[in-house]
């Protein structure tokens, strides 16, 4: 037996999304949907869509633990046939240890780029208990449309409490769920 099928599989290369490959054939049009999720700790600092915001926990995390930025990742990541943000961001690389979740959302937007992608618009909602995320959203919003290299207008992020319930509701997590929507350069 030649090798294992994961082998196999690691070595295969995704068909990169041009208006000859076979993704052209289907739609100019891809989604993608991501999501994250990190447990909170005392002593952490609390950073989402490269913002700080004061707390005492924040999301333990290898890098710094941006639950919002890791879901746009992996929601750009899944509409452009790249796999996900644990393939290009592994948590046991030095170089991405306590890094800004920013620099992982320019190193997508290259990829997107290098693939023929254009990002039409990114939606994402944040599950957080507490604090109150309103007061830093547009922040959030400016900071990500920025690393991606998009108009703010075209990344929205709304923050969701979890009502008491399960792990968010009681504190101890933070959430963040996201749709890319992206478009062939070719075919725009």
């Amino acid at each position: 037996m030649k090798g294992s099928s994961k082998e196999t599989s690691r070595r295969r290369k995704r068909p990169r999304l041009t208006e000859d490959g076979p993704a052209a054939r289907e739609t100019a049009w891809r989604v993608g949907i991501g999501n994250d999720l990190h447990r909170l700790d005392v002593g952490r600092k609390l950073i989402l869509g490269g913002v700080r915001i004061p707390y005492d926990r924040g999301p333990v995390g290898h890098s710094d633990g941006d639950a919002l930025a890791h879901a746009v990742c992996d929601a750009l990541l899944g509409a452009a046939c790249l796999g996900d943000i644990g393939r290009h961001f592994p948590n046991t690389a030095p170089r991405w240890k306590n890094a800004s979740s920013l620099r992982f959302l320019r190193h997508v937007r290259q990829l997107l780029e290098a693939a023929g992608c254009s990002i039409v618009n990114i939606d994402a909602t944040v599950g957080l208990e507490r604090p109150k995320l309103a007061p830093h959203i547009l922040r959030m919003e400016k900071k990500m449309a920025a690393a991606l290299a998009l108009k703010p207008g075209q990344v929205s992020i709304k923050a969701k409490t979890g009502e008491g319930l399960d792990a968010i509701g009681r504190g101890e997590a933070v959430r963040a769920d996201a749709v890319a929507l992206i478009q062939l350069r070719s075919a725009a």
